[in-house]
């Protein structure tokens, strides 16, 4: 199955320019990106996926991190994927990570990567960004292997946060086309209750961002 044209070319149009400075810039505001790295406590010979992987700035930390495991990312924005090859490769990384263009609600990772299930399935900042964004999760649940878990981080509700505060977020947001996800914690819980597996959910930075966990008990 192929990506979706209209939705690769709205985010190659968004990234185009932004690619070369994403890393920089989304550093002062992607909060709690490695907080989910260093929550993934994966082992040797595991097998990581990451939906939405941009420039592959996660997967080549999260690589660095756990030297003795295997990566993985999609995404649809191919300008994206030429800035992630390109990262990849400078931090000799290749032979552990590997990303491709995909969308996130239909591919096939046995015929993208060769690897059926993951022990982590994980999305950070990328929910936000994709209009089906149930319909990922969905996806992202069936692919991880027994006893796997799936990981999510992204814009909160802003609760504890100035009303002002969130306000003026939620507009600078949309006008790079991401929406945060309020009902995110809903959704998982609907999920783990058909798959007989437990959510955990933390508001961090007064509800900047939102952490979930979905594990089986």
């Amino acid at each position: 199955m192929t990506a979706d044209a209209g939705a690769a070319q709205r985010m190659d149009r968004i990234y185009r320019n932004q690619r070369h400075i994403y890393n920089l810039t989304r550093k002062y505001f992607l909060l709690g990106r490695d907080r989910l790295i260093n929550g993934l406590d994966v082992g040797a010979g595991d097998t990581v996926l990451e939906l939405g992987c941009g420039t592959a700035r996660n997967l080549i930390v999260a690589a660095r991190r756990y030297p003795r495991s295997r990566f993985f990312g999609i995404d649809i924005s191919s300008v994206m994927l030429g800035s992630a090859t390109t990262a990849i490769s400078r931090a000799r990384l290749s032979r552990r990570v590997v990303v491709a263009r995909a969308d996130a609600t239909l591919f096939d990772p046995l015929d993208l990567f060769g690897e059926a299930q993951f022990a982590r399935v994980f999305l950070s900042y990328s929910l936000s960004m994709i209009p089906a964004w149930q319909t990922v999760l969905d996806r992202a649940v069936t692919l991880l292997a027994a006893s796997g878990e799936l990981h999510v981080i992204d814009f909160g509700r802003q609760e504890n946060l100035p009303s002002w505060f969130g306000t003026g977020l939620t507009h600078w947001l949309s006008l790079f086309e991401v929406t945060p996800r309020n009902d995110l914690e809903r959704k998982l819980n609907l999920l783990a209750e058909v798959a007989g597996a437990g959510v955990t959910i933390e508001g961090l930075y007064g509800g900047y961002a939102q952490y979930a966990i979905m594990r089986w008990r």
